[in-house]
């Protein structure tokens, strides 16, 4: 016979919580597998794991109002005749007009440019209203090849070759019936109302030595003019850079798990892939192994929020960051003011991600032409412009309390990590010592 305690509460399972609980009961009454967008909801060994060193005695600090910092980042530089340069290393990651409405893709294209930096077309194609307002597009070329074709790939200013995505690395894309449009599957040359996967790989070469096939291909066809990137997931970051640099990639594109998407299997992007903490060294490490580091540029993607987080990617041997869900956030996505209606559909401000619904409330994840009309293009674009110039000027201020005239400047004696793991991922020394797991001595 068992007691129980009455003035002790029940206690519930670590490994069978209610969200697991729930889950089991869904998949048991619907027999598939759960969908949604964004990112992994799980904790991860992040950037909040480590802090930079300020200046004191033993480093002489910059005078913020008085000496520069400068932010500027040049990429493809190695084979391009058009190498472009940004004024700030925050770019716009690639997002489907299809994923996001065609408001959505606007507001972005008219923030990057207010703020001087890229913006990236995603999967289907390229919008008119993208390419008008991007001063600096590049376009995404993607298993599917949907709404890809040599006009739109001159008419970019670069090319990124997209093998994989950090929500989802080694799985397609996927884009629901409900949110294909006319004009959607009409740029895709596919019908409408009809789900749209991407292939998981593309369909025209199965290894490096095509992918050095197919990166000179797109080179003649763009006249050599174009900066090629090669964007990956997080998986096995030093062999796939070293690899995408072999084949001749002006820019390597590394995406961490925390990276969102627009829709894909829920156990894919809470159990596949790597944090993107843990991804940045080994890549750095395969470009210094080559002697290409700083010629061929590293752009690290997923989950970077603040200034911060861009100072330390920075720091830790990247060019520039890419932003995604932060940028959607930036421009309306997930805003309490529209709870009433988050409320309607099942979930609340800040934990919706049922983007492949087409149900947004926010206009950005929808091809729903009443919804999308709530998102003014112009007064998002603003609110993305300020979001990059804030992200800008921490990262700025962090370079200068380090002493660094250039956010490249940044280096891995400049942090600290405050636990284990992050300090084995990014191979920095645990605060207070200068050991890290692996490293001998402590």
């Amino acid at each position: 016979m068992s007691y129980h305690n009455p003035h002790t509460p029940p206690r519930k399972s670590a490994t069978f919580d209610d969200h697991t609980l729930a889950e089991i009961r869904r998949a048991a009454a619907t027999g598939i597998y759960d969908i949604r967008g964004a990112g992994t909801k799980r904790k991860v060994p992040h950037f909040d794991d480590l802090l930079f060193l300020g200046a004191s005695i033993s480093r002489y600090p910059l005078e913020g109002y008085r000496e520069k910092c400068d932010t500027t980042v040049v990429l493809g530089s190695r084979f391009a005749k058009k190498p472009i340069t940004l004024k700030t290393p925050i770019t716009i990651a690639g997002m489907s007009f299809g994923a996001l409405s065609g408001n959505a893709k606007e507001a972005l294209g008219r923030g990057a440019t207010i703020a001087g930096t890229s913006t990236t077309t995603g999967d289907g194609g390229m919008t008119d209203e993208e390419r008008g307002h991007s001063q600096t597009l590049v376009y995404q070329y993607l298993p599917s090849r949907y709404g890809m074709n040599p006009r739109d790939l001159r008419r970019a200013d670069a090319i990124e070759v997209v093998v994989g995505q950090g929500a989802k690395p080694g799985g397609g894309g996927m884009l629901l019936g409900q949110k294909i449009s006319d004009r959607v599957a009409n740029m895709r040359n596919l019908p409408k109302g009809i789900d749209q996967r991407s292939a998981c790989r593309h369909p025209d070469w199965t290894g490096p030595d095509d992918l050095e096939i197919k990166i000179m291909e797109l080179r003649e066809i763009t006249d050599w003019e174009k900066p090629i990137y090669v964007k990956v997931g997080g998986a096995r970051p030093y062999y796939d850079t070293a690899l995408a640099v072999k084949a001749g990639a002006d820019v390597v594109v590394l995406d961490g798990m925390q990276g969102g998407t627009a829709a894909t299997q829920d156990v894919f992007i809470e159990n596949v892939g790597m944090p993107t903490l843990a991804c940045i060294r080994p890549a750095v490490q395969a470009l210094q192994d080559l002697g290409m580091h700083r010629k061929v540029q590293l752009i690290i993607s997923g989950g970077i929020r603040s200034g911060a987080d861009v100072a330390k990617a920075l720091a830790l041997g990247a060019d520039a960051v890419a932003i995604g869900t932060a940028a959607l956030v930036a421009i309306g996505d997930n805003d309490p003011k529209w709870e009433e209606e988050y409320q309607k559909l099942g979930t609340t401000a800040g934990a919706y991600d049922d983007w492949h619904e087409g149900k947004d409330p926010a206009g950005i994840t929808t091809q729903d032409p009443e919804l999308a009309s709530r998102l003014d293009p112009i007064a998002a674009g603003r609110r993305l412009a300020n979001y990059l110039k804030v992200m800008t000027l921490e990262a700025q201020t962090i370079a200068r309390a380090c002493g660094k005239n250039h956010l490249h400047n940044l280096e891995p004696e400049d942090l600290c990590a405050l636990t284990m793991e992050a300090a084995a991922m990014a191979q920095i020394p645990l605060a207070g010592t200068n050991w890290y797991p692996g490293k001998g001595g402590f």
